[in-house]
């Protein structure tokens, strides 16, 4: 939350060790907003200064801020690399929890991210981990081939166990994987699968057909960033809990494949489109997350609101659905919770 000499109250009401108060760039830091900065550290809250880029404006709050969300679109790379040298911890220091943590934000391109890393940021943000980086017409990679195949088997009517079986042998890196997933506490089951055939007996069509699209998302993700795949399961996952909520029955795997696969263009750097077009999906996943209004696509937009924090979409998406926003926060909790293992 962000910081207003009116609302000064307010932060009092929240828990300090959950929570860090945001100082917004449009915050002037008189001499009053300097003192009520110190009366919040002095009672154990943490506070970020907010679109950072090294003004001296800044120096009366630089020594009670924990964290810099430094602009890189504000920044210039010289701006940027000034304000690393002067605040990240110094090379072989120890970790101090009161030192200052430089975060990158509106992290753009795999560019900025490589940049920022090697700055000494430790933090990033920014839309760069949810869209391609490139529209190139490049051939996929063999083994994310291989993981498109399975996830156009596990989407097909025509569900074969021995075509998904066969696929898997030819990767054992895959199947390991896939026992790692089966064997956590998410999937709940009593006792230990050891093999594919165990897996298919023990799980049903549903479940399996469920954590091999899991894998392949994962494994397809192999070489960009971890959060990346963080956000597809817990986007898989949010969508799959909110289905609970929703006054017209939808199919839950439908929202939790939807949620999954909302991440593949970034993955592949491929438009959405032309990722879907290979995947015998439920039409009306593919026409939400493509863009195209329905009560699918409304699901995606609660989610993304929710992501954002852009409360006023969040809202208007949940009147749409008929669903009580209130009930949103408790979805994300949960699916951040359970994506966590991944």
């Amino acid at each position: 939350m962000s910081i207003s000499i009116s609302w000064r109250g307010t932060a009092r009401l929240l828990p300090p060790n959950q929570i860090v108060l945001e100082i917004l760039e449009s915050i002037t830091p008189t001499q009053e907003v300097v003192q009520l900065c110190a009366d919040l550290c002095n009672e154990g809250y943490t506070l970020a200064l907010d679109d950072y880029v090294g003004h001296p404006k800044w120096e009366p709050l630089l020594p009670l801020a924990k964290f810099l969300k430094v602009d890189f679109r504000a920044c210039d790379p010289p701006a940027r690399a000034a304000i690393a040298n002067r605040h990240r911890a110094k090379p072989g220091a120890e970790a101090d929890s009161n030192g200052m943590r430089l975060l990158a934000e509106k992290i753009e391109t795999n560019d900025d991210l490589l940049e920022a890393r090697s700055l000494g940021y430790t933090y990033f943000q920014g839309f760069f981990f949810c869209k391609p980086s490139t529209l190139s017409a490049r051939e996929i990679p063999g083994n994310k081939l291989n993981c498109l195949r399975l996830l156009h088997l596990v989407a097909s009517p025509d569900f074969s166990y021995d075509a998904v079986k066969e696929l898997l042998k030819t990767d054992p890196a895959l199947v390991y994987k896939l026992l790692r997933y089966l064997n956590s506490w998410l999937v709940a089951i009593r006792g230990e699968i050891h093999g594919i055939r165990e897996a298919i007996a023990l799980l049903g069509e549903k479940e399996f057909r469920r954590w091999i699209s899991v894998l392949a998302v994962v494994a397809m993700a192999s070489d960009k960033p971890h959060e990346l795949i963080r956000t597809a399961l817990t986007r898989a996952l949010f969508c799959e809990v909110l289905a609970k909520s929703l006054p017209t029955p939808v199919l839950s795997s439908d929202l939790f494949l939807m949620g999954l696969l909302s991440v593949t263009d970034a993955i592949l750097d491929r438009p959405m489109e032309q990722v879907l077009a290979s995947l015998p999906i439920a039409p009306e996943v593919r026409a939400a997350l493509c863009g195209t209004a329905n009560q699918y696509r409304d699901v995606y937009d609660v989610l993304l609101a929710c992501e954002r924090a852009d409360w006023p979409a969040l809202s208007a998406a949940s009147a749409r659905l008929g669903i009580d926003e209130s009930s949103v926060a408790d979805c994300q909790s949960k699916a951040r919770e359970a994506a966590s293992i991944c």
